[in-house]
């Protein structure tokens, strides 16, 4: 007599979740011709976070491994543009992966942002792994109150 598990509906969903990931996983791999550098989910690197704080766009990247010197931004317009090269871990000859999830190789990356920036302004840190880029508004993009009078 075979003894069924039925699964509660969390974890059911659980379940299904790990699977999705898993499938997505396997087939980004076949799309790519090989493991792919990005996200688990999405497949999109570096993973990134763009907020308004009234004056200007602040754009946050998690690069973990890379220096500064090995990421290229640029910006025109409204669109700021992150290119680098994650290199692949040299681990001797003797080894092999058992596990291989990190990424390697280039990657860019193009975030349009709602309106245009001052390229001039435009600053870049980098701390613990995050880029920064503080994007000003351009003069023209920034709201203006108009002052009504009358005749």
């Amino acid at each position: 007599m075979a003894i069924i598990r039925w699964l509660g509906e969390n974890e059911f969903h659980s379940q299904l979740d790990r699977m999705q990931r898993e499938m997505d996983r396997v087939l980004a791999t076949f799309r790519s011709g090989g493991p792919s550098v990005g996200t688990e989910r999405t497949g999109i690197y570096p993973a990134v976070n763009v907020y308004d704080d009234g004056e200007s766009f602040v754009v946050r990247a998690e690069v973990p491994g890379l220096e500064p010197s090995q990421l290229d931004l640029t910006v025109a317009g409204n669109t700021l543009t992150l290119r680098g090269e994650r290199k692949s871990q040299e681990i001797g000859d003797k080894c092999c992966f058992h596990r291989r999830e990190r990424g390697i190789g280039s990657f860019r990356r193009a975030l349009t942002l709602p309106e245009v920036v001052d390229n001039s302004k435009v600053k870049a840190s980098f701390k613990n792994g995050v880029l920064e880029v503080l994007l000003p508004r351009a003069e023209q993009a920034k709201q203006r109150k108009i002052t009504v009078t009358a005749n």
